[in-house]
């Protein structure tokens, strides 16, 4: 069983209130759920929709086709009317006129007579339980959760009111622990799971639910979260927060994180560890700024003027999100660089049920050298090492030793110095870490057959849709192995070549227009794909729609 539900109409009516109780029903019963979001950068109006699939078994896509449509205005049906499947369902208010075949019901007029026109989403919410066979006991439970008391009797009549309309046998379905969460929450939990205790942003859609998330759990875990009055700030707070001894993080999207570049370089030279959250949205400058896209990469390896190692690494799911944020502060503080990780709109804000996180596997490892290693005055805080990493120790636990930072190019103290053969030797000392970094890779997650013809490589939050098209096709009969890469910068190619020298077809699948880990992979590989699949106007490929591409070059 797999289903698609579109809920549309614009800004302000509603759709996120009976979107979000949905997710929490369908989570409780048992259904895998992935859940879409597509909203304009307006307070009210614009057209807005939420695409809710789920499902007995895993999945992770979006779908094209849809099989109901609660509709909220006219403008619903008209975009997404075409869409819907044989046998599928759409549904409205008896105001909205015109759309034959559509279901029309008296939703305003009975949520007024209920006591508030906003009932509406909820009156809907029992009529999707209705026609998809779900126990209104559980929407029952989630209403009483949801809402202050005073208006939670109203609700429940209106949940039953509209589970009345298009009540069927339920569907039963066995239960399972799973969370609901999306990709920024993921982000900022793995961060709280990793001991960050300072996170400064600008709030930047769709950066802003990591800052909106950490900000929520703050007194309880303990985190000062700084809303800063822009993005150099956020990044220079950060910095000062790692530097005085806290694992800290700061993120945005798009221009803001042009604007942290002169401060991306000042944590290289005096490499304080931080770690960064780039959320992609479509580009340049303000470009498409609630949508999704993969155009930051060539950027992100190579911003901030001078040369410095960093990493960065391509969130993949919501799962991989938590745990790659807790590594990235491990890899920060390892090798006292900047680490960035990579999500976009996509990933950002769709909502997945997933196994709970294994907290248990978290381990946080400071990597500080100990302040009784050093008589007082014999510290240098950049220390020409065969690794390339100096001692770090914090100040004000430094056993009387002076810790001297400077942006400026500097000796083994960390005066400024302008002499050329300390300037090579610690130019050099940074590249070293170069050396570890590769040491600590991680290969791209395999997918597909062992025996297989075609290769299809992606990278970041395309996971979900290429796994699920692979599985497809190869049910179909093709034989494709797919690798999913997570670390960028340094590539990873042990795997890649291997895999790619049994290929008689490669083909690279992205978010963008021109290819850039294509051409990531043809810089450090020298191997040029036989097929570069691309989607670059701001949506996320849907399942049907990947498979259609594929299917074509194969």
């Amino acid at each position: 069983m797999d289903r698609n539900v579109l809920i549309g109409g614009a800004a302000g009516q509603g759709m996120d209130t009976v979107a979000n109780l949905f997710n929490k029903v369908l989570q409780r019963s048992g259904y895998y759920v992935y859940t879409t979001s597509d909203y304009r950068s307006r307070v009210r109006g614009g057209h807005n929709f939420f695409q809710i699939r789920f499902s007995d078994r895993e999945i992770s896509s979006p779908r094209r086709g849809l099989d109901v449509i609660f509709a909220l205005n006219e403008e619903t049906l008209e975009r997404h009317l075409d869409r819907l499947n044989e046998g599928g369902v759409s549904f409205c208010d008896e105001g909205i006129e015109g759309f034959e075949g559509t279901k029309k019901y008296n939703l305003v007029k009975k949520a007024k007579e209920l006591g508030n026109p906003k009932m509406i989403s909820t009156i809907g919410l029992g009529m999707l339980l209705g026609k998809l066979k779900i126990d209104v006991k559980v929407g029952e439970e989630v209403v009483r959760e949801t809402f202050k008391e005073g208006l939670i009797e109203g609700n429940i009549k209106a949940l039953d009111y509209g589970y009345s309309i298009t009540k069927t046998e339920v569907n039963p379905i066995e239960a399972r622990e799973s969370i609901l969460i999306n990709g920024n929450q993921a982000v900022g939990l793995g961060a709280a799971a990793a001991g960050c205790k300072f996170y400064a942003a600008y709030p930047m859609t769709p950066s802003s639910g990591v800052l909106g998330f950490l900000s929520s759990v703050s007194d309880e875990l303990e985190i000062v979260v700084d809303q800063c009055e822009d993005e150099v700030a956020a990044l220079n707070m950060a910095l000062g927060a790692s530097f005085a001894g806290v694992r800290a993080m700061t993120g945005s999207s798009g221009a803001g994180m042009a604007l942290m570049s002169e401060a991306f370089s000042l944590a290289g030279i005096i490499e304080t560890p931080v770690v960064i959250i780039d959320v992609q949205r479509p580009g340049p400058a303000t470009g498409l700024p609630t949508d999704t896209e993969q155009a930051d990469l060539r950027f992100l390896i190579h911003n901030g003027h001078g040369e410095f190692p960093r990493k960065v690494i391509a969130l993949r799911s919501a799962e991989d999100a938590f745990y790659q944020t807790t590594r990235a502060f491990n890899l920060a503080d390892k090798y006292q660089i900047p680490v960035i990780l990579m999500s976009d709109k996509e990933l950002a804000d769709t909502k997945i049920s997933t196994a709970p996180f294994d907290f248990s596997k978290i381990e946080i490892n400071r990597y500080l050298a100990d302040p009784n290693d050093y008589e007082p005055g014999t510290y240098n805080r950049y220390e020409i090492t065969d690794s390339g990493v100096s001692p770090r120790l914090i100040p004000t636990r430094a056993n009387g030793n002076m810790v001297m930072v400077d942006s400026d190019e500097h000796d083994e103290f960390g005066r400024t110095s302008e002499d050329a053969q300390n300037r090579i030797a610690q130019v050099d000392k940074r590249h070293r870490k170069f050396e570890g970094i590769i040491a600590d890779e991680e290969e791209p997650w395999e997918i597909g057959v062992d025996d297989f013809d075609t290769l299809v490589v992606c990278w970041g939050s395309t996971y979900g849709v290429v796994k699920e098209s692979i599985d497809l096709l190869n049910e179909k009969g093709h034989k494709i192995k797919g690798l999913v890469f997570g670390d960028v910068f340094p590539l990873p190619l042990k795997k890649f070549k291997k895999f790619h020298s049994m290929a008689k077809n490669y083909i690279v699948v992205e978010m963008n227009r021109d290819g850039q880990f294509e051409g990531l992979i043809r810089q450090e590989a020298l191997v040029a794909s036989d097929h570069l699949i691309t989607k670059y106007d701001g949506r996320p490929f849907y399942l049907e729609e990947l498979v259609e591409r594929l299917e074509e070059v194969l």
